[in-house]
């Protein structure tokens, strides 16, 4: 079988902003020049509110170019559907634009945390803007509870197909929520058709899922995600394989990546984003506790 051989550790919050003191997870990559990358990653404040931040980093050489001390945008103000964080996916281009998802989150006070989805704006010198201010997809009868991490990738006919988390219990009888992929199809980029699930689920094996990363090879789809199994166990990131991309079939053993014996990613990995470079595949990562050890990588052998 193969799998994915890991390079190491990139990067570590140097906790600098009082906005970005721990924590660098969702890394999402963009390619600027050669071998380097501009690398946005959520990082979180004292009070645990994650902004956006970023760090250049030449992926061959495996050293950091620039690390950017400011965040590229913070968390919303009070009542705010990103009040409590954002957490990034993926970005994709609709009519020439850039655009960058996220998953807004908000803590309140009498309630249990959850989350939307919204959209960033990425300008061509890859600057951040909101792109509006309530959610670009938020609750509804499809999703009445919470939504979580996007990705958007464009078919080949020129349409678009989402696949997104959803909340269908905070406790599905053994303590750990149901979390599933779902999908999601549009024909211009900004106004979507739910499709409901997408990736099966499977009680006390896999059932909380986070942070789909979708690759479309050879006229098939690969899917790597993080998930809970519901026993007990952190996180970890598995596999599914689909012919169209919206039936999916759950291999977790061809996953090809597991936690380290010791070091950074020994307790858990998870927010995997796999892209193309060169002639390779990699796939950037998260470590022990949800980011706070930062981020690394992997190439597929």
């Amino acid at each position: 079988m193969k799998r994915w051989h890991k390079l190491g550790q990139l990067y570590i919050p140097s906790g600098t902003h009082p906005k970005l003191r721990t924590h660098a997870a969702n890394p999402l990559p963009v390619h600027l020049e050669k071998d380097v990358y501009r690398v946005f990653f959520s990082g979180r404040d004292a009070h645990n509110r994650s902004s956006v931040g970023a760090v250049d980093i030449d992926i061959v050489e495996k050293v950091v170019v620039r690390e950017h001390v400011a965040p590229f945008i913070e968390h919303g103000p009070a009542g705010s559907f990103y009040e409590a964080g954002i957490s990034i996916g993926n970005c994709y281009t609709a009519d020439g634009h850039r655009y960058m998802l996220f998953m807004g989150w908000q803590n309140p006070r009498d309630g249990h945390w959850r989350g939307d989805i919204g959209r960033l704006r990425v300008t061509p010198s890859l600057e951040l803007e909101l792109d509006r201010h309530e959610p670009f997809i938020g609750a509804n009868t499809e999703d009445p509870i919470s939504l979580s991490y996007p990705w958007v990738e464009q078919r080949e006919d020129g349409a678009f197909q989402m696949w997104y988390g959803s909340t269908l219990s905070w406790d599905a009888g053994n303590g750990e929520m149901l979390h599933v992929i779902k999908s999601a199809i549009s024909e211009d980029g900004h106004t979507w058709q739910r499709r409901g699930d997408a990736v099966p689920y499977q009680i006390g094996v896999a059932q909380a899922f986070s942070r789909p990363t979708v690759v479309r090879r050879f006229g098939s789809y690969h899917m790597w995600f993080s998930y809970r199994s519901g026993l007990g166990e952190n996180y970890r990131i598995g596999y599914a394989a689909s012919d169209d991309g919206e039936a999916w079939e759950l291999k977790l053993r061809e996953a090809g990546i597991d936690v380290s014996p010791s070091g950074w990613d020994s307790e858990m990995i998870e927010y995997p984003f796999v892209f193309a470079h060169r002639d390779s595949w990699y796939l950037m990562y998260n470590g022990n506790r949800f980011g706070k050890t930062g981020f690394g990588l992997a190439v597929y052998d």
